[in-house]
């Protein structure tokens, strides 16, 4: 295949938030407790204020075009990060310049999922599904719809409320959107897990709606305790357990028996272990369903679910492309993670030809992953929309040949660990947030609407 010629879709980039994003879609009456920049001059930091509490802006979710060894979590001001992150015009031209059609974007400050908008207003529900609405207007009208055919909607819900979150499904619904972005494990959010029936109305209007679940790895707070003194690749390299937690629970979930129409996407989670869980998941089946009950509940095997719910995605994975006959060549989609630490930008399309090669996948193959699955999955396809001919990644490059391509970072490529004598580690890096520790936070059962 000639790397001028694909089409790539991204199911899993981000948004750096803007400081506008709350001017024009929530009311006046909650414009003065609705979360807000504030420019610290003396750290040159722009950290979100919202309900008594400071949080970090961009950090390491932003670090898109900086060396190497300037990444960390330490860009928090809009002037040390590349316009693309929060920028949408700018932000078309960094996808030109990668030869990306199109791309699914995931909140930042409020959370994956917009936890936050849960966590920090039980004391004013009203506040919270205002922000909840605002955010998803703002994503819808003004982020998505300065890109049509090229940036795709993506809204989240008010997860207090089974209830309200069904209604927020079907509103955004009403207004093209498909897709929605849900905590990977809401038991670490402090919500009640998948197997809870009060979920019922929220699964029903997902259902009814043709809308796919995005569960971005992490969302939610992550899977597992970091100490402090480890070194901090050691939650870098195990960023997917999360989203293994999520494909376990769901692979058993009574959800997949009830609902014929609800399907998954595992976001940002990689996809090499996936044949590995699948084959246990087989055995526990053989071994376990007899005792469990689970065997006589079961017409499909967890592999046959799998390959008719669920979507996975991977930014380098040689491995799963190796392995795509164990997988599913259907369920395999492409990411960028732009703007975040592990993106190929601007060489994304020949770091994915590259693997592809080496794992001798065919055009078709190629065409699956690029493109294809992801349009099925997200229901939305650039080609159908703006012509094959405008897509590919030739025509885009060639759109985007005065994108300015200037590197960002201000400490001339000096890293942290040189910067503070020795190896980064979690505790670095949650004293960066002001805090030691995972953020938690207790919503207790479903609140009524």
């Amino acid at each position: 295949m000639r790397l001028e010629d694909m089409v790539m879709i991204s199911v899993d980039d981000h948004i750096v938030e803007p400081p506008s994003i709350f001017k024009h879609h929530l009311a006046d009456k909650y414009k003065d407790r609705a979360p807000r920049v504030v420019r610290n001059d003396e750290t040159e930091k722009d950290d979100w204020h919202f309900n008594g509490q400071t949080i970090m802006n961009s950090q390491m979710n932003s670090v898109v075009g900086r060396p190497a060894e300037e990444l960390g979590w330490e860009p928090t001001a809009y002037d040390q990060i590349r316009a693309g992150c929060y920028d949408v015009k700018a932000r078309i031209g960094d996808m030109n310049v990668n030869g990306l059609a199109a791309s699914l974007n995931f909140p930042t400050f409020p959370g994956f999922a917009l936890e936050l908008f849960t966590k920090d207003t039980k004391d004013d529900r009203e506040l919270g599904l205002a922000l909840v609405r605002a955010y998803n207007d703002w994503h819808i009208h003004e982020w998505a719809a300065e890109g049509p055919g090229r940036l795709i909607p993506m809204c989240g819900v008010p997860l207090w409320s089974p209830k309200l979150a069904a209604e927020e499904v079907r509103r955004v619904a009403k207004l093209g959107v498909r897709n929605i972005t849900f905590p990977a494990n809401p038991v670490t959010v402090g919500l009640p897990n998948i197997h809870d029936k009060g979920w019922k109305p929220f699964w029903d209007a997902i259902e009814d709606e043709g809308m796919l679940l995005n569960m971005h790895c992490g969302g939610g707070g992550g899977s597992e305790y970091i100490a402090p003194d480890s070194p901090v690749e050691t939650m870098l390299t195990k960023r997917g357990l999360s989203s293994m937690t999520a494909l376990s629970e769901w692979l058993w979930s009574d959800m997949m028996r009830e609902y014929s129409n609800l399907n998954i996407l595992l976001s940002e989670g990689d996809a090499g272990w996936i044949p590995y869980i699948l084959e246990r998941a087989e055995l526990v089946l053989d071994r376990h369903g007899p005792w469990t009950g689970q065997r006589e509940r079961f017409t499909k095997s967890p592999t046959e679910i799998f390959r008719e719910r669920f979507y996975c995605c991977f930014i380098e994975d040689v491995f799963a492309m190796q392995n795509i006959e164990m997988i599913g060549e259907d369920r395999l989609c492409y990411e960028t993670d732009y703007p975040h630490a592990d993106v190929t930008w601007p060489i994304g399309p020949e770091c994915l030809l590259r693997d592809a090669e080496k794992a001798n996948l065919t055009d078709a193959q190629i065409d699956k992953i690029t493109h294809q699955n992801a349009a099925k999955a997200l229901q939305f396809d650039p080609i159908e929309i703006l012509g094959r001919e405008n897509v590919t990644v030739g025509a885009l490059r060639n759109a985007g040949r005065d994108v300015d391509m200037s590197p960002v970072g201000k400490n001339r490529g000096i890293p942290p660990s040189e910067r503070w004598g020795h190896v980064v580690t979690a505790g670095d890096v949650a004293r960066q947030h002001g805090k030691l520790g995972v953020r938690t936070w207790d919503v207790g059962q479903f609140e009524e609407a």
